[in-house]
């Protein structure tokens, strides 16, 4: 086996990542800024102290000795947003809350990240046909990872939890792909609905939701 390259020495262009791990043994690491940076935040996502119905049963579950969320870095449940950088959004989003949800994204700072946790905040949930239930918390703000179920066991919020580290590891520092809170083309607040005569107005936010498009085929 050929000699470890000295950490003084120049690393040359195209590094393999079996090279890399090798130096990695021998004491020397090699990376770059985007990955310093995307590593450092993807293993301190600190979760809003924050939940609405039964799926927050769940999450405190997984923060308990059995699940253990703080072997993923996220053991830290902030009780001010101005602290938080992740909203789990757990249980029935009613219209009457869905304001207060909205402003409690708002009051977080960048970079920050929402899982939208159950039935319930993707879709409704069973109470989906129901006048006072929102459907899917993603019609007012931008939702990073999906986790079904109703409720769905703390391993499957986890599990949502390491989606969200590798989606992190995957944001770029520049360019297009760059993150909202890096990018001046985009807004980080979403507006907050008011209570109109017969619903929220506004009804949804439309630069993160517009509503599909169904085409319907004429019968012959």
């Amino acid at each position: 086996m050929s000699e470890p390259t000295p950490p003084s020495a120049p690393v040359p262009a195209g590094v393999t990542d079996a090279e890399r791990d090798e130096l990695r043994r021998q004491g020397i690491l090699l990376t770059s800024l985007q990955e310093l940076y995307t590593w450092g935040t993807s293993h301190s996502v600190w979760p809003l102290n924050f939940g609405l119905a039964c799926c927050a049963i769940e999450m405190i579950a997984a923060s308990m000795a059995r699940f253990d969320i703080a072997r993923f870095g996220s053991e830290v449940f902030r009780p001010s947003p101005r602290q938080a950088d992740l909203l789990i959004v757990s249980g029935t989003v009613t219209k009457k809350m869905a304001p207060q949800v909205i402003r409690l994204w708002n009051q977080m700072p960048e970079p920050k990240y929402c899982i939208a946790m159950g039935a319930c905040a993707i879709s409704g949930g069973p109470f989906k046909q129901g006048y006072n239930v929102l459907k899917g918390i993603d019609r007012f703000i931008p939702v990073d990872i999906y986790i079904p179920g109703c409720p769905p066991r703390p391993e499957a919020l986890l599990h949502g939890l390491v989606q969200l580290q590798e989606k992190i590891k995957g944001f770029k520092i520049s360019g297009p792909d760059a993150p909202r809170h890096l990018r001046s083309d985009l807004e980080c607040n979403c507006p907050v609905p008011e209570f109109g005569e017969h619903d929220l107005e506004p009804p949804a936010n439309p630069a993160v939701w517009t509503a599909p498009t169904l085409v319907r085929s004429e019968k012959a």
